[in-house]
C-alpha cells in the first residue's frame, strides 16, 4: 500500500480513453492547487499515479471493473479528464468577461457522450473558433457524463472537465 509522502495530497478523478474509464484518487504533490487545469500545464506527469483505481475496459463482451492498489496510467493517452463531486476547485475563466459566451454540445469521448458548455467568443463560429485554437486540452463546463453502453449508469454532472481536442469529436444539435 502507498504512503503519501509530507508534501503529497490525492485528489479524486476520473479519466478517459478510447476505451477505458479509470475512476480513483490521483496522487499529486501539495503545491498542485488546482488539479482540474493539471494537465493543461508544465507539471503535468508523464504517468498519473492513481491509488484504488476501478478501471472499465470497454470491446467485448461483458463488462468486467478490474481494481488495483495501484495504477500508472499514461497521461499521453488520455482523452478527457476531471475532479469527482465534491471539488472546491475555482473554475478556470472570469465570470465577467465581455464578449464570450457559452456554447454547448456534445462531445464524443470514446464510449463516452459528455454534454458541456464551451467558452467561445461572441464574434466566430464554433467551428472557426476550434481550428483556431492551438491548445492541446481544452476546459467544458456544467458537464453531464452518459454512456449509451452503460444504461445502468446513472448521468454524472461535473462542473468542469478537460478534453484532448485531437481526439474528441464536437457534435451540434
Amino acid at each position: 500500500m502507498y504512503i503519501l509522502r509530507p508534501d503529497e495530497k490525492t485528489t479524486s478523478v476520473m479519466l478517459y480513453t478510447q476505451d477505458t474509464l479509470v475512476r480513483g484518487d490521483v496522487v499529486t504533490t501539495a503545491n498542485v492547487h488546482r488539479v482540474n487545469i493539471w494537465l493543461r500545464t508544465d507539471g503535468a506527469p508523464k504517468y498519473m499515479h492513481i491509488l484504488k483505481p476501478q478501471v472499465i475496459v470497454f470491446g467485448g463482451g461483458t463488462i468486467k471493473p478490474l481494481s488495483y492498489s495501484e495504477l500508472y496510467f499514461p497521461t499521453s493517452q488520455i482523452i478527457a479528464f476531471h475532479t469527482l463531486p465534491p471539488t472546491d476547485e475555482p473554475l478556470d475563466f472570469d465570470f465577467e468577461e465581455t464578449d464570450r459566451m457559452m456554447h454547448t454540445l456534445d462531445l464524443l469521448v470514446g464510449t463516452f457522450v459528455m454534454r458541456a458548455s464551451i467558452r467561445i467568443s461572441t464574434h466566430t463560429e464554433l467551428g472557426t473558433s476550434l481550428e483556431q485554437a492551438r491548445i492541446d486540452w481544452l476546459s467544458v463546463y456544467d458537464v453531464e457524463v452518459s454512456n449509451p453502453h452503460l444504461p445502468q449508469m446513472p448521468t454524472l454532472m461535473v462542473p468542469m472537465a478537460l478534453v484532448h481536442t485531437s481526439h474528441v469529436a464536437f457534435g451540434l444539435e
